[in-house]
């Protein structure tokens, strides 16, 4: 969604870059670094924060303040309509965006607690899409980014330790999706939760 509010709405100057998200919590910080420290070896990877670790359930883009409540309206909807109490999500596996032969992203996945998070993003697209933003056009795949690739350096390491690792970093107790602002500095990007939509109980 370019910048456009929801509904249509034009805003002449983006105010906030947002998305929805699931967090890791802090106790499984330490196991996701650890894990990225498997692939240090690897030239061309650019790592994410393990402090930033998260599912993201869906990329609103650019808000408008005009179209900021809606926004939240939207997604307290899909929240409730998902009718996903709280659940365990166990992170494990590895896995890359497009595919081994082309790698733009490195990444952890879900065992437990994929079908609850994919529920959500169902819920979340569909509230979302409603409001207006734009739909997106992927299969959802529950994921942690670890790292991007900016050149082909380390693609060989990748590949291997992605075909032979089956890494499980740890369980977490997810109650909460969060509305997340981006912030897009020289040091990489800041994130900041704007809000919080617990669980149905």
């Amino acid at each position: 969604m370019a910048a456009r509010g929801v509904k249509g709405y034009a805003a002449r100057e983006p105010d906030m870059r947002l998305f929805v998200s699931v967090d890791l919590p802090e106790e499984l910080i330490g196991p996701v670094r650890d894990l990225q420290a498997e692939f240090a070896d690897a030239d061309g990877l650019d790592f994410v924060d393990p402090a930033q670790a998260h599912v993201t359930l869906k990329f609103l883009g650019n808000v408008s303040d005009g179209a900021y409540e809606e926004t939240v309206a939207a997604l307290e909807r899909a929240v409730e309509s998902s009718c996903v109490g709280p659940f365990d999500a166990t992170f494990g596996g590895l896995g890359v965006f497009p595919s081994l032969d082309y790698i733009s992203v490195l990444w952890l996945g879900v065992d437990g607690g994929a079908v609850e998070l994919a529920a959500l993003h169902e819920a979340v697209e569909r509230e979302c899409v409603a409001a207006g933003f734009d739909p997106v056009d992927e299969e959802f795949t529950p994921h942690v980014t670890l790292a991007r690739m900016q050149h082909a350096g380390g693609k060989e390491l990748v590949q291997r330790l992605v075909r032979e690792r089956e890494p499980t970093v740890g369980t977490a107790r997810v109650a909460e999706v969060r509305l997340t602002e981006s912030t897009l500095t020289h040091e990489g990007p800041v994130y900041e939760t704007r809000e919080r939509f617990a669980l149905g109980r």
